[in-house]
């Protein structure tokens, strides 16, 4: 994208935007909300994607294939100024028997596919003056959840992290927040379900939730979509639930 094309890109109210985990579940549905919106949409994934305009495959726990997704990004869309942190993986293990290489692998991509995905696309938004990063992580932050300590130990880190980069980038112009999704109908949670991890059908779940539904994946595409808005630019190191009332 040439200088004058991203210029009047900016103005139109479009930017580009990143957004880790996209090819399924909660990443798919706020890329597709994003490219709504008339925002730029590269999706990065281990696995094929439908990017809004463009899907790279990249392993988000590997840097050099972040930065050389980034940079693909970059040259097809211009620079990145909105990053959304979707790409995420599960585990169940008592924690007595959970190896330590267990343990890397699910903290390895829950939170330093972030740290790393952060870091790639920080020039651009530094140099912009403006940014906007939303880092999915989870509702089990809240209350915690058994055979799941790797995981929540991951996704709990991720919300400081978030904190502590709103008061670092703030004063560049970039925000920083966090979305913890409730109880969210994905791909992960029927697997979850089939595992028989989760304390009941999801149909016992929805009993136990306030608005009487399941989440949907838009729901969390909905509060992503107004996080990286320009409305929303007084509105940093938050944590906002999405969870219909589950987490209150």
């Amino acid at each position: 994208m040439s200088p004058v094309a991203s210029a009047s890109a900016t103005r139109s109210g479009a930017r580009t935007a990143v957004v880790t985990g996209g090819a399924s579940g909660i990443g798919r549905a706020v890329a597709r909300r994003l490219a709504a919106d008339g925002h730029h949409v590269a999706t990065l994934d281990l696995s094929p994607g439908d990017g809004r305009d463009y899907a790279v495959t990249a392993d988000v726990t590997d840097r050099a294939h972040v930065d050389k997704a980034q940079d693909a990004v970059r040259d097809r869309l211009g620079p990145v100024s909105i990053l959304v942190d979707a790409a995420g993986v599960d585990g169940f293990k008592r924690f007595a028997d959970l190896s330590f290489e267990a343990w890397l692998r699910v903290v390895d991509v829950n939170l330093h596919g972030v740290f790393h995905c952060i870091q790639s696309a920080l020039p651009d938004m530094t140099a912009a003056g403006w940014g906007r990063v939303v880092n999915i992580s989870s509702s089990s932050t809240h209350s915690g959840q058994p055979f799941m300590a790797h995981y929540v130990a991951a996704k709990s880190a991720v919300n400081g992290l978030t904190k502590s980069l709103a008061l670092e980038l703030g004063p560049s112009g970039i925000t920083v927040n966090a979305i913890p999704p409730g109880f969210v109908d994905t791909p992960m949670l029927r697997k979850v379900e089939e595992r028989q991890r989760l304390g009941g059908t999801v149909e016992d779940h929805i009993a136990r939730t306030p608005v009487r539904r399941v989440g949907r994946p838009e729901d969390i595409a909905a509060a992503c979509a107004f996080l990286v808005s320009e409305e929303a630019g007084y509105i940093t190191g938050q944590i906002l639930g999405v969870n219909g009332g589950r987490n209150t």
